[in-house]
């Protein structure tokens, strides 16, 4: 008798990190070099779930397949995994993180900043190239509180926008 697909993923979860990995080399025909047992069991459980019900829409697959065929992370993550495999030492390969291209203080292209000052609200807009007010363009939010104040200010000071804090630490 045919278990229920409930009773396939309970079976899953009550196997071992090796039983895991044997019914990986089931599934899928290879052997998996992951060490991590629930993370392993999560991607058997929905192997198991999208073959009984169906996986997801081609329409989800092709977006995944051309974000990823965009990202040149995927080569070096490729080749991490390689090196990892081929039992290479660490330290003889390379970690890298990635810094984001825009100051995370201020808002997206095209987003808004909103200023009450003395009484009056002032609306700037970034832009890929600098900062838009009143139809102008600006290099720098601190051309922007000028423009507004006429006196020196750090614009990210003026238009209240710090650095975030990290891990709820300032």
């Amino acid at each position: 008798m045919k278990k229920s697909l409930q009773q396939q993923i309970d079976d899953l979860a009550a196997m071992d990190l090796a039983a895991l990995q044997t019914r990986h080399l089931e599934f899928f025909g290879k052997e998996t070099a992951c060490t991590n047992r629930q993370f392993l069991f999560r991607k058997l459980a929905w192997h198991l779930q999208a073959k009984a019900e169906g996986g997801l829409p081609e329409s989800a697959i092709e977006l995944a397949r051309s974000i990823a065929r965009d990202t040149p992370l995927r080569t070096r993550v490729l080749a991490n995994a390689d090196r990892r495999r081929a039992g290479m030492p660490m330290d003889n390969s390379s970690t890298t993180t990635i810094e984001p291209a825009h100051d995370a203080r201020t808002p997206l292209s095209g987003g808004l900043i909103v200023k009450q000052y003395r009484g009056n609200t002032y609306v700037v807009t970034v832009r890929d190239n600098g900062f838009e007010y009143e139809g102008c363009l600006f290099p720098s939010l601190s051309a922007v509180a000028f423009e507004i104040t006429r006196t020196k200010w750090n614009g990210y000071l003026f238009f209240g926008l710090t650095k975030e804090k990290t891990n709820g630490r300032g």
